[in-house]
């Protein structure tokens, strides 16, 4: 064992990668990770692709940055195209609003306790109660509880019926546009009971002008309560605009369909049988059911 011992040793010393300034061959290299590197193998991977890019062709890189400007600045004019060139049909639309509200708003004398159309504000109010939904079904109701013919009782039947329509419509257009009225007053609680919380369409315009030709279509009047009618659906309307409460337009749009639910209705009139029928049902009077 010691001559074995002795023979290395000699062996180590006359080896020449012994030696100290060959020393760095013999021990495995280190992995030193410089501060660009990441953990893992990110870094080489940024490193590389760093290089890469910095070795990349300037020309190259020149186009594509022009070509990505190119592209915004295209899409930039044509925005502006589309801002300073509109279509007539827009500017149209929109000069008519414009109009619209405008004249509404100088309209709307009544709209405030303190304008120059104060003195007038209560019986504006009244005149435009008269155009309300509650008044008329309620009327309607207790005239239809105390007709006792046949024929009185078919009127009011189908009176009642386009009051339905008329108020289930404009609700449902209102609840669909949703526009406010040109002074965006708060409605009030009669307002909500009749579903009229929008300005478009007018809901007291639509319902007089319904109820001014089913009368003058199915009662016998004289020529000045014939104009009367006439007079207090227009009045109705104008009455809605001057308390700050719809715009021209709705207005209009309601004298429009209210004329439209005056000849739905009498398309589909009810019968006199019928009438009796659904009167029966109502009040639970209906044979087959006892």
């Amino acid at each position: 064992m010691p001559g074995s011992q002795a023979r290395s040793r000699a062996r180590d010393r006359n080896n020449v990668l012994n030696r100290p300034e060959f020393l760095s061959l013999n021990q495995p290299p280190r992995r030193e990770q410089g501060s660009g590197e990441g953990r893992g193998s990110g870094g080489p991977r940024r490193a590389a692709f760093r290089q890469q890019s910095q070795q990349e062709d300037p020309g190259v890189r020149g186009s594509r940055d022009s070509s990505e400007g190119g592209s915004a600045a295209e899409g930039v004019v044509k925005e502006d195209c589309m801002q300073l060139n509109p279509s007539f049909r827009g500017i149209a639309i929109n000069s008519l609003l414009a109009i619209d509200i405008s004249l509404s708003k100088r309209l709307g004398v009544c709209a405030g306790v303190q304008g120059s159309g104060a003195p007038l504000r209560s019986m504006v109010t009244l005149l435009a109660l008269t155009g309300h939904a509650l008044p008329w079904l309620l009327g309607t109701l207790i005239c239809l509880w105390m007709s006792n013919t046949m024929a009185g009782q078919e009127v009011l039947v189908n009176l009642l019926l386009a009051l339905i329509l008329d108020l289930m419509t404009v609700a449902g257009m209102q609840k669909l546009v949703k526009r406010r009225g040109p002074w965006d007053f708060p409605p009030g609680f009669l307002d909500y009971i009749a579903m009229d919380m929008y300005s478009f369409p007018a809901a007291h315009a639509s319902r007089a002008v319904m109820v001014s030709k089913f009368l003058l279509n199915h009662l016998v009047l004289a020529v000045p309560l014939r104009i009367l009618l006439y007079l207090w659906a227009l009045l109705v309307g104008v009455s809605r605009v001057l308390l700050g409460k719809h715009h021209l337009s709705d207005v209009g749009c309601g004298f429009a369909l209210g004329f439209l639910h005056f000849n739905l209705v009498e398309s589909v009139w009810l019968d006199s049988a019928t009438c009796q029928t659904l009167i029966s049902i109502g009040t639970l009077r209906w044979t087959p059911l006892v």
